[in-house]
């Protein structure tokens, strides 16, 4: 609005300077009449001097209209400044804590970049051993030591045991009939890996050919050698370092497993022997709980034969005091016969007549025999 004000005045200042350019360029004609020349020029100065009041007047119009345009864009200036600083401060303060925020994202992102590298290092590292032969062998027997001695006591487990036929197993484990469980660990992974390293179908159906063989026969080889009737428990467990291993053989070669359940060998990965440990464990603690029982129940039988035998002794030491009350009975009775003669013997006068003192001297003996009788 402001801006087509300004235009409208400029476009009359504009006018009045052209008209006023006009009149004042405009060619006199020489008049003929004096009084017509001044009456002329009269009305030219008057139309001069109106012009010029109207050219002032348009002037000031247009400096009022100029300082109130300038106020306005002034003021239009500052609130446009001070909603620019107030959005710059707001931008500036969400660019801050998006910063912020991507510098702590960044931090996770450099942690999880370390944690992938040294977990890249310990796969490569973990491929190297298992690449190797005897590497591997070392790895497999660690994880398997490692399990079995966190979970079994000392002398319930012995490493590289010798068997009746000098075959060394790489692990038994003793049972309560202490014959001993067999643990193998030297797994055949290099056909395991070539089949993960094939490209093409007939390198994978080389690389399982080669998988069923190596399997098949570490299995018959296992029960050749380590299940022995009588010495040894009647299955062996074959230890998979590899959980990926050893779900790919049950998952791929289930008529591997079928061959290894016939042929008494177990394949067992590193949660499953953990499994069977705790559950031999906890066999051998039923065994010697049942052993305590017998224990218990045997000085049990003992200290019922000692109750008996208590028993027999107090009756016979009851029969010596039963036999004692009668003797006492007796002795109490003879007691009393002897106090009741005692009375008998006292209440006999002894001042009478001779004839009555040898009456009574023959009646004494008589009276003794009669007292006697009872």
């Amino acid at each position: 609005m402001e801006t087509a004000l300004l235009v409208a005045l400029g476009l009359v200042v504009g006018l009045g300077i052209a008209a006023f350019a006009f009149f004042v360029a405009r060619p006199r004609t020489a008049p003929t009449d004096p009084m017509a020349n001044t009456l002329a020029d009269t009305l030219a100065d008057q139309r001069i001097a109106e012009l010029g009041a109207r050219v002032q007047q348009m002037g000031d119009l247009l400096g009022k209209a100029q300082v109130q345009l300038q106020t306005t864009v002034n003021e239009r200036l500052d609130a446009v400044t001070q909603r620019l600083g107030q959005s710059m401060q707001t931008s500036t303060q969400h660019t801050v804590e998006n910063l912020q925020k991507l510098n702590e994202r960044l931090a996770v992102i450099d942690n999880a970049q370390k944690n992938l590298t040294e977990l890249t290092t310990q796969v490569t590292s973990l491929r190297d051993v298992l690449s190797n032969k005897q590497a591997r062998g070392a790895f497999g027997q660690a994880r398997m030591e490692a399990i079995v001695q966190d979970g079994m006591p000392q002398g319930a487990y012995e490493f590289q045991y010798t068997l009746s036929n000098n075959k060394r197993p790489d692990c038994v484990v003793f049972l309560p009939d202490q014959r001993p469980l067999v643990i193998d660990a030297k797994f055949p992974l290099e056909a395991v890996t070539a089949l993960r390293e094939g490209k093409t179908d007939d390198e994978r159906k080389l690389a399982a050919q080669r998988v069923r063989q190596d399997v098949t026969k570490h299995i018959v080889d296992i029960a050749e050698k380590y299940l022995i009737p009588g010495e040894t428990q009647d299955i062996a467990l074959m230890f998979v370092p590899s959980e990926s291993v050893y779900a790919e053989l049950h998952d791929g070669f289930d008529d591997i497993v079928q061959k290894a359940y016939r042929a008494q060998v177990m394949l067992v990965s590193p949660t499953l022997l953990m499994l069977a440990i705790q559950v031999i464990q906890q066999i051998q603690k039923d065994a010697r709980m049942r052993e305590a029982a017998d224990s218990i129940r045997t000085e049990v039988g003992v200290m019922m034969k000692d109750v008996k035998l208590l028993g027999e002794r107090v009756r016979k030491l009851q029969q010596h005091f039963n036999q004692s009350n009668d003797d006492v009975r007796q002795v109490l009775i003879s007691v009393e016969k002897i106090e009741k003669r005692s009375d008998r013997i006292a209440q006999v006068e002894l001042g009478g007549s001779e004839e009555e003192e040898a009456s009574n001297v023959i009646a004494a003996p008589m009276f003794k025999i009669e007292a006697s009788n009872p």
